[in-house]
């Protein structure tokens, strides 16, 4: 990939074939560096830039330390220098007040940090992924939803062409860019996190912020699935899920059997089509004016929420992609009658649906 300087400082970035999240991060660091384009802290490496465009931001407590939001209440007669430091790590600490779980705080707008930033929405951090977390936990707690726009400030240069492979489900992404020179509505309809993505969380994070726990422990009772990153996956509870386990008698109408499997293995199939695939779900049938929303919200009220969504809405399917294949029985067992609007979806294992 390549920058060139433009008018207004802005870069033009050619994407290349492989190109990474962090060749990326790295382009827009090197250029601003050497554009002297970032204010303090410098260098600009391993950081979102920090430039003057005299807006006013507030932010969420440095690194989830201590909770998710701090209400910043500056003292009386509070000068130019107290605010200034108000808004930073300090200023918190000295000037706010925790706001907890169970506040009912409602956001109207999530201001969010970048490194680089496409105009059709996709962000890219610095690679800690505290924003998306933010993002996810303020939806956990019904602080946010996927009406609440994101907007992200940034320079001229940080607005870059971001192939959309490197997007994943996790990633907030952005439905207004502001920088010096312009406000980009990216009008963005990929969905936003509908919450904390457990199987990405390890236990060292879990140790490091006190918040998750609490959340991680609501979740867990309301009978989601919280397993972290690196723990066996559980599956659920039958009679909370309200699902039928299967067994070699009883499987799915039409489900191939072992022996379908062996002819399988025998034939040779390629990489993720083969044993990978009976982890996942074919969802058919879907409406014409469905979006992917309208489908995770159906999956989240009846609990079988995938670690994974490939949506194919203009061939009218999805794929849902479990942990492991009991999980994803259970899961085609528990659908089963799913209806979106006035459509009943068809739901079956996706190699069934391979080989038909």
């Amino acid at each position: 990939m390549s920058l060139e300087a433009s008018r207004g400082d802005c870069v033009a970035m050619e994407p290349r074939a492989g190109v990474s999240k962090q060749d990326i991060r790295e382009q827009i660091w090197d250029y601003m560096e050497s554009q002297n384009l970032a204010d303090f802290p410098r260098p600009v490496h391993h950081r979102i830039p920090n430039f003057k465009s005299k807006k006013t931001l507030l932010v969420p407590t440095p690194r989830l330390r201590t909770g998710l939001f701090n209400k910043i209440t500056p003292p009386p007669g509070a000068t130019k220098d107290i605010l200034r430091k108000c808004a930073t790590s300090q200023g918190v600490r000295n000037y706010s007040v925790p706001i907890g779980l169970d506040s009912r705080v409602l956001v109207d707008l999530v201001v969010v940090g970048s490194v680089a930033v496409s105009e059709k929405g996709w962000r890219i951090g610095k690679g800690e992924g505290y924003a998306d977390l933010e993002y996810a936990m303020m939806v956990s707690m019904g602080a946010a939803s996927e009406e609440t726009p994101v907007a992200t400030i940034v320079h001229d240069c940080q607005v870059v062409d971001i192939p959309e492979e490197l997007v994943e489900e996790h990633d907030i992404t952005v439905d207004y860019i502001l920088t010096p020179t312009r406000v980009i509505a990216t009008g963005c309809e990929r969905p936003k996190p509908m919450g904390i993505t457990w199987f990405k969380i390890s236990r060292e994070m879990m140790e490091k912020i006190p918040i998750l726990r609490s959340l991680r422990a609501r979740e867990q009772q309301a009978g989601k699935d919280v397993t972290l990153q690196g723990e066996h996956q559980h599956l659920p509870e039958p009679g909370r899920q309200q699902t039928v386990p299967l067994s070699a008698d009883r499987r799915p109408p039409d489900t191939p059997g072992p022996e379908a499997n062996s002819m399988e293995a025998a034939r040779g199939s390629p990489p993720g089509e083969g044993a990978l695939l009976t982890a996942d779900v074919f969802v058919g049938n879907l409406p014409q004016d469905a979006r992917v929303s309208d489908l995770k919200r159906a999956l989240r009220e009846l609990g079988f929420v995938p670690q994974r969504l490939t949506w194919q809405g203009p061939r009218l399917r999805a794929f849902l992609h479990y942990p492991d294949s009991a999980t994803a029985q259970q899961a085609v067992s528990c659908l089963q009658g799913l209806r979106l609007g006035t459509d009943t979806l068809r739901v079956a294992l996706a190699r069934q649906q391979r080989d038909k």
